[in-house]
């Protein structure tokens, strides 16, 4: 699972926002559910080659907000209530508005977004699917 996750270091977004959001997103998506397993700190870590502080502090906050469940001695788990804790779409919402943004500082009318969105939705999925 550690190869599950994706990190940008050149995103504006720091590395522990960035596995925040997608284990929230796993969470509405029905990828993981309550009760399963996060990987180590130590695995993800190792795996995307990042600080392991940057994965424990994610891991902590994400605890602190009730989506994560700390078990003395065993892995971390998705906590009860964390899988009802946001729709999926409302997940997207600040990248949507950020590329609305930009589209019209750019002067691009919402046809050529939602054929430019279309696009990268379907490249993602192909190389998704030959990576599987």
């Amino acid at each position: 699972m550690p190869g599950r996750f994706h990190f940008n270091p050149q995103a504006p977004d720091p590395i522990y926002r960035q596995l925040m959001a997608q284990v929230r997103r796993l969470i509405a998506s029905g990828q993981l559910a309550e009760g399963d397993e996060l990987p180590s700190v130590r695995a993800i870590a190792a795996a995307h080659a990042v600080n392991a502080m940057t994965v424990s502090k994610a891991y902590a906050m994400l605890e602190a907000e009730g989506v994560l469940q700390r078990n003395r001695g065993a892995a971390m788990t998705v906590a009860a209530a964390g899988q009802q804790s946001a729709e999926p779409q409302a997940l997207i919402a600040p990248a949507i508005a950020q590329l609305v943004e930009q589209a019209r500082q750019l002067r691009l009318t919402p046809e050529q977004v939602l054929e430019a969105v279309a696009a990268q939705f379907n490249t993602k999925n192909s190389s998704q699917g030959e990576a599987e």
